[in-house]
């Protein structure tokens, strides 16, 4: 017979991430959690040892690990999921120039398209426990942070899309909540790409500044892993939908977005990555 436990499902909890973070808080609430990766190796030995804790095996790019996924969580909690956290992403940091299509589109496979199959697989168990769905958007998918310009689109492709899911969801009793984040302590720059500037990049003059934003101190200022995971569910205990803004910045991010004109903005930008002065010097003396 299913447990009467609540359960949540959350997409990339490899240990030190916000993911890892989410499953110990929820875990804490009660919640049976089933705590996936791509490699569960990665998630913590204390995680993945406690009572009420399944940890799966998921590759939300494999539509055949998703179904998978789906068929192991229905088995446990007869037919039901209370909570999707869709926390898997990745980035890149380049310019947009230097960055092919090709990287472009995988990174909008896990930050964009990864979640939507995961809601559409899902849907049926979340419809049975009149369930709740939390998609992890970015203040970048709202601020234009240089220099991420694929990560930022593919945020702000999120939120506009999980904001359209909360409308659609709703009248099928499927509540919706679209992080903001700002930045959070976490190892997220560990797990990308380290950023390698070609040798003739126009913006080779700021290599060192480019290469530099992949160390993670973007994160400097940032809340840690487990005040932002007690903030969210927090929120899901409460019934939250729509946007919830939350990290270090996030109010800024939030009314600057809002209340900026585009001019304002663009200055506070600049003063945060002080570069395109550089750029455009290096290029008028390669020009003569």
């Amino acid at each position: 017979m299913a447990s009467a436990r609540k359960s949540v499902l959350i997409t990339g909890c490899s240990a030190g991430g916000t993911g890892a973070a989410l499953a110990e808080v929820f875990h804490e609430k009660g919640y049976h959690v089933f705590a996936t990766a791509r490699t569960p190796s990665k998630v913590s030995q204390s995680l993945s040892k406690s009572a009420n804790v399944t940890v799966l095996t998921l590759d939300v790019l494999s539509s055949d690990s998703i179904a998978a996924a789906v068929k192991s969580v229905s088995a446990e909690t007869g037919g039901k999921l209370d909570v999707l956290v869709n926390n898997s992403g990745t980035g890149i940091v380049l310019p947009a120039l230097d960055t092919s299509i090709e990287d472009g589109k995988k990174l909008f496979d896990v930050n964009f398209w990864a979640v939507f199959a995961m809601i559409q697989a899902f849907a049926p168990l979340l419809k049975s426990a009149g369930g709740y769905v939390v998609n992890m958007a970015s203040v970048s998918g709202v601020v234009p942070i240089v220099f991420n310009s694929f990560y930022n689109a593919s945020k702000g492709a999120l939120v506009v899309a999980s904001e359209t899911w909360r409308l659609e969801l709703g009248p099928l009793g499927i509540k919706t909540l679209t992080l903001m984040t700002a930045a959070v302590k976490t190892n997220f720059f560990q797990n990308i790409d380290a950023v390698k500037v070609p040798e003739n990049s126009y913006y080779s003059s700021v290599r060192d500044f480019i290469e530099g934003l992949g160390d993670g101190k973007a994160q400097e200022n940032g809340i840690s892993a487990r005040e932002f995971a007690t903030k969210v569910v927090r929120e899901v205990e409460k019934g939250t939908t729509g946007k919830f803004w939350v990290g270090g910045g996030a109010a800024g991010a939030r009314w600057g977005s809002w209340l900026l004109p585009q001019w304002a903005l663009d200055r506070l930008l600049e003063s945060m990555n002080p570069v395109s002065g550089r750029i455009a010097n290096d290029h008028k003396t390669r020009k003569a």
